[in-house]
């Protein structure tokens, strides 16, 4: 069991790794912290690919010599290979580090060990797990990027209590509250990428952006519109703001001579994606991103657009928020639809969930498993 004190430092190192959220693609979020008979002498956090990473921060940020009982603290296992930048284990034995404390072992099957290896090869004592959960949650998008070579696909949906995401009207602003609507902009900050269905431009007109305090910032847009139906007149917020070279608009191909001439005159990005092969135009659509090295896309609707995703066991991650309200009523529109389940076994489920509550509010999200996996 790990100390109150590796505990502690552990949890800075991983509050200094977050100042890096969304910044560091298709790098991992790594904070680090340096710790010298008991006080903290030098920290730093990784801020964006090809920059320092964490420990070679921390390391720059030592005003005085360190002494064999100097302790590293770090949310992921330090690199052992060159890179665009050199190892790290090297800085830290150069350094005389007596100690490092480790959250999480490299998730790369290929390098994982390698660092720690070393460094107890040379002499350097070394923990490792401190904190291990609260380190895996927080490279989710990375961890998965690095194991199984794709991006990490998440969806994200608001309900009611009784799984509703609209009246029978349409209705559905707001299903959840002020503070839950925050942390999706969190969320949103984190992803790389963004992907709504064309009914939810239709209805909703929505930014996409992350909105935080007086910021706004954009991650990629895309728009699921098979046919361009999203290609009306006054055009939506995606196809006209300050952010619209961040718009990529998906289709099958389809779209009258119209809708094309429109996209043409729109000047708005197309991919065209296929049904062939194993999960069809969702695994062509994660193929395309992963030549991006769009390494997470986060799906916030609507219900059939995410549905598809669960029904192709193309999803590996689902935030639901749900809210206090009840609507009681059969024709009101689902969360989810389309599946056939005879047995409870049958169904999808999540595993290591968090909650979170904000006020009458309350997100679970968690890795979905599917049946017969």
């Amino acid at each position: 069991m790990a100390s109150e004190q590796d505990t502690q430092f552990m949890q800075r190192a991983i509050e200094l790794a977050r100042r890096g959220w969304g910044t560091t693609h298709p790098n991992p979020m790594v904070g680090a912290v340096i710790v010298d008979h008991s006080k903290i002498v030098g920290e730093g956090y990784h801020a964006q690919a090809g920059s320092d990473h964490a420990e070679i921060v921390a390391l720059k940020s030592v005003n005085s010599s360190l002494s064999r009982d100097a302790t590293l603290y770090v949310n992921l296992e330090p690199c052992s290979t060159q890179g665009r930048m050199p190892p790290c284990t090297e800085a830290i034995i150069d350094a005389g580090i007596g100690r490092v404390v480790v959250g999480m072992a490299d998730p790369n099957p290929v390098n994982q060990g390698k660092g720690l290896r070393i460094l107890r090869a040379a002499g350097v004592e070394v923990d490792v797990g401190v904190l291990k959960f609260e380190c895996e949650d927080l490279n989710l998008i990375f961890n998965h990027w690095i194991t199984r070579g794709k991006p990490f696909f998440a969806g994200k949906l608001a309900t009611t209590l009784d799984g509703r995401i609209a009246t029978r009207t349409g209705h559905s602003r707001w299903i959840t509250g002020e503070n839950a609507r925050k942390d999706v902009m969190q969320w949103r900050r984190l992803f790389p990428a963004i992907a709504v269905g064309s009914e939810t431009v239709l209805k909703d007109d929505p930014r996409l952006t992350s909105r935080r305090k007086e910021s706004e910032w954009s991650p990629i847009r895309f728009i699921f519109d098979r046919r361009l139906r999203t290609l009306t007149d006054p055009l939506p917020k995606v196809y006209t703001d300050s952010h619209r070279e961040k718009t990529t608009i998906v289709t099958r191909g389809e779209g009258d001579d119209s809708a094309r001439r429109r996209l043409q005159e729109v000047g708005i990005e197309e991919w065209i994606v296929g049904e062939e092969g194993q999960g069809g135009w969702a695994s062509d659509f994660r193929r395309r991103c992963g030549e991006k090295e769009i390494v997470g896309v986060l799906f916030e609707g609507g219900s059939r657009l995410i549905s598809s995703l669960l029904l192709n066991s193309e999803l590996e991650y689902l935030f639901c928020y749900r809210s206090s309200t009840i609507l009681a009523d059969e024709c009101s529109a689902p969360a989810f639809s389309g599946a056939s389940p005879m047995t409870i076994g049958e169904g999808l489920r999540l595993e290591q969930i968090r909650h979170c509550v904000f006020g009458d509010d309350e997100l679970m999200r968690g890795k979905i498993v599917y049946p017969n996996a």
